[in-house]
């Protein structure tokens, strides 16, 4: 199974119980959250732990180890484990019925590196996965404290056309990028005085408006809104990005973009690109990391 090379040199260690004032919200992207979890190790390193931590897709996967302050474990567990068909491919696909073996990594794997589940579920910090309700085609923020976390990060890592409906309380979810793939509006309508966003695009990206695939109203013939959802999707999202890059811009909030464009695909499998993404996501944090304390020191 291949792994990445240079394993020995990701960082370790705990960080500090510290509890930082705001929301730290996470963007999805498949393997590109390899550059999540670089920055979230150099914001551990820093005792930067927001009160409040809200994942879409692989950010709310990347999320876990933030929560349980454990730096350099998403990391270590994806550099080590990309190839493992239990975790991603063929096997993943049986027990799991998409792409990402959750059974294997939230059991076998969390058991394997000691996940700190304690700390994940201490109270003082709250954590949300952003899910897309299915039947009504509205995102809807799940949160750690409703008892079923895990399921809610697994239906917000759920692909749609290439992954089974997830079933939360007996209501089908999928990803939560199908309706809403930054979660920005709802950050700001919790009131949130400081707001950090970590993109896994540099900041010149908009998603290109695609036209509708017949696929969907195939696949999705039994969930009509779902699938309007789907197709507003798009737009929707770049206009939150004009949104938040605006507001960045008059220091309303603090948005860390890759300072390169990312060439790492959703499904990526070069094991030294994924690596080398996770080393840009942590560099760049470091990099403006005296930006974000002044930031927030304001």
């Amino acid at each position: 199974m291949e792994v990445y090379g240079k394993l020995t040199d990701l960082p370790r260690g705990k960080a500090a119980k510290t509890v930082t004032e705001g929301c730290l919200i996470l963007e999805g992207g498949g393997w590109r959250g390899m550059y999540t979890q670089g920055a979230l190790d150099a914001l551990m390193q820093e005792g930067i732990m927001f009160e409040t931590t809200a994942g879409v897709s692989a950010g709310a996967m990347s999320a876990t180890a933030y929560l349980s302050g454990q730096i350099g474990l998403c990391a270590r567990i994806n550099l080590t484990h990309r190839h493992d068909p239990r975790y991603c491919g063929l096997i993943a696909g049986r027990t799991d019925h998409g792409i990402t073996g959750f059974s294997y990594l939230f059991h076998d794997l969390f058991d394997m590196y000691e996940f700190d589940m304690e700390r994940f579920m201490d109270p003082t910090r709250k954590f949300y996965a952003e899910v897309t309700n299915m039947i009504t085609g509205d995102p809807e923020m799940m949160s750690r404290d409703d008892g079923h976390i895990f399921e809610a990060i697994r239906a917000s890592a759920s692909l749609p056309y290439i992954s089974l409906p997830v079933m939360i309380e007996g209501k089908p979810y999928l990803d939560g990028g199908c309706s809403d793939r930054l979660p920005y509006k709802w950050a700001k309508e919790q009131g949130f005085r400081k707001i950090m966003i970590i993109r896994t695009r540099d900041r010149s990206y908009r998603r290109p408006v695609k036209k509708e695939r017949f696929m969907t109203k195939m696949v999705y013939s039994k969930y009509p809104v779902f699938e309007e959802s789907l197709k507003k999707s798009i737009p929707y999202y770049n206009q939150t990005i004009d949104e938040t890059d605006r507001d960045y811009s008059e220091g309303k909030i603090f948005v860390l973009y890759p300072s390169t464009p990312v060439k790492v695909s959703r499904l990526e499998g070069d094991m030294d690109k994924l690596g080398a993404l996770y080393w840009q996501g942590y560099h760049d944090m470091k990099q403006q990391m005296p930006e974000l304390k002044a930031y927030l020191a304001k």
